[in-house]
């Protein structure tokens, strides 16, 4: 991994920087998201304990290579647009984010390789939690994952990995690649460093979305599995007993959010639509409780397919996800900042 110095890190020219967007209104009794967040330039100091950096994985080869809807890739600008359009504040909570709370580092420079466009996303993802702050990435398919959980090795952090889905997402290479459906089977099987099958838990998965074969895989590794019939008004209640499992064992938490959890009468616009899904806005809720919790180091969102959605509604629930996380980051500040 490149080494940063005292006045940029070398793998920001892994990134597309981005840029404020010139649409927003600004008027100063609603201040919004879109207000107050940081552009990141590659300066290191930037790079703050505990704060949250945008990062933007605009790829969706693996929906390609695993025979899914192409679209994902134009998800990380649709969620910006509604995201920076939401309020700095939640009233109802009594939370308020704080002047530069957010950092926006851009997406990463995607290649025509995807195994490539994974490594540059895995030294984007090594150097932030290097630095102490908190990842936040928009997929992109979920080929984003293996990324992602290349950069906690790279960092030296192993993970757990609390994976909101539909699908256990174990598929085998098809032919001879990685793709959205393999990201924890690559994990599992990595040659060097593979994941403890008891690190992996998928909330939400659905009998009709789950062959007979990867339910195997998964309980040969000792992968933990949550049926979705049986999480209907539980899921928050699962997430946050298998997030204090992990933590009790060492774990860095990553969580992942597929959105075609979310029953696709919330979420339409997703790369394979789920017709009996999960609450979107009990998934929200666990973006909430995973923002606010100290051993949850990252987030991403994946599979949202701008292409298919239905008046930015998906593109608005992803925003609505992240926004969600960064107020559960503020209550994790204020706890600190109380001890």
């Amino acid at each position: 991994m490149s080494n940063g110095s005292s006045n940029a890190v070398g793998w920001f020219t892994l990134l597309q920087p981005a840029h404020p967007r010139e649409d927003l209104f600004i008027r100063t009794d609603d201040p919004h998201l879109g207000d107050v967040v940081e552009f990141w330039r590659g300066n290191a100091d930037a790079l703050t304990l505990g704060r949250a950096v945008l990062v933007g994985f605009p790829q969706d080869e693996g929906v390609r290579r695993n025979h899914g809807r192409p679209g994902a890739a134009e998800a990380p600008g649709q969620i910006r647009h509604w995201l920076y359009r939401m309020p700095t504040s939640d009233c109802a909570a009594d939370i308020d984010l704080a002047p530069g709370c957010l950092l926006d580092a851009g997406d990463v420079r995607i290649t025509e390789d995807l195994e490539d466009s994974q490594n540059a996303l895995a030294e984007v993802i090594a150097g932030v939690l290097r630095s102490g702050a908190i990842p936040i990435v928009l997929g992109g398919g979920h080929e984003t994952a293996y990324g992602h959980y290349l950069g906690y090795l790279a960092a030296h952090k192993p993970p757990g990995i609390l994976n909101i889905d539909a699908h256990l997402d174990v598929r085998p290479f098809t032919p001879g690649h990685g793709h959205s459906g393999s990201p924890f089977r690559q994990a599992l099987e990595h040659p060097s460093d593979p994941l403890p099958g008891n690190r992996y838990v998928c909330l939400g998965a659905q009998a009709h979305a789950v062959s007979r074969q990867h339910y195997a895989f998964a309980r040969e590794h000792g992968c933990v599995i949550h049926w979705c019939a049986a999480l209907r008004n539980r899921l928050l209640q699962h997430f946050e007993a298998e997030r204090d499992r992990l933590q009790a064992n060492g774990c860095h938490i990553y969580v992942t959010i597929d959105a075609d959890a979310v029953h696709s009468a919330e979420v339409p616009g997703v790369s394979a639509p789920n017709v009996s899904g999960l609450s979107g806005v009990e998934v929200t809720g666990c973006a909430r409780s995973a923002g606010a919790n100290p051993m949850v180091s990252s987030l991403d969102v994946v599979e949202i397919n701008p292409r298919h959605d239905r008046d930015g509604q998906s593109a608005r629930w992803g925003a609505l996800v992240m926004w969600n996380f960064l107020m559960g980051i503020a209550v994790r500040h204020e706890q600190l900042t109380t001890c």
